[in-house]
């Protein structure tokens, strides 16, 4: 894929990635429901792990500038660099990689699960600790409750938009339309 077409998708993923964190998703004081997961595993799928972080790590730093809900911690851009290099790292597929379905599969539900438990359920409760002032584990019941359930949504909604994307992504690599 050339340079240019690189930055295109990224910049397109980086939008998308600002607003459904910043717009369209659901936040409490200690848990938050989006799904800026999407362009994540996409960029992760599509870039690899370099552009992946990249375009996490500018996300979370343009959105907190521009759309802020409360003050900046580190520790969450610092979370968001973790997720994106274990997304990256295990979904990119190199063009000389032609790994089968199953094997995609078992990537994707090991990315999940472990974005869910190093990044979600140990940094973020971890920097919620920090920030709040609450107990580890008075935080980490509630929030591992939401996580357990968001681990079969991300797994079934990336599986289906992998398939689906697949081949118009392909097309627009190829030069089809240009």
């Amino acid at each position: 894929m050339s340079k240019n077409k690189k930055i295109i998708l990224s910049a397109l993923l980086l939008a998308m990635s600002i607003v459904l964190s910043r717009f369209l998703s659901i936040k409490t004081p200690i848990l938050t429901i989006s799904f800026s997961f999407v362009p994540t595993m996409l960029c992760a799928i599509w870039l690899g792990p370099k552009w992946t972080i990249l375009i996490s790590i500018l996300s979370d730093l343009i959105g907190a500038t521009l759309f802020p809900f409360g003050s900046f911690f580190i520790g969450y851009t610092i979370t968001t660099a973790v997720a994106a290099a274990i997304y990256g790292f295990l979904l990119y597929k190199k063009e000389e990689d032609t790994y089968s379905d199953k094997q995609f599969v078992l990537r994707t539900i090991l990315a999940v699960v472990l974005v869910t438990v190093i990044a979600n359920i140990g940094l973020n409760t971890l920097w919620l600790t920090i920030t709040t002032g609450k107990a580890f584990m008075v935080l980490l019941a509630s929030r591992m409750v939401k996580e357990l359930i968001m681990v079969p949504i991300k797994v079934i909604m990336m599986l289906f938009l992998e398939r689906v994307l697949r081949k118009p992504f392909n097309t627009y690599l190829r030069g089809e339309n240009d």
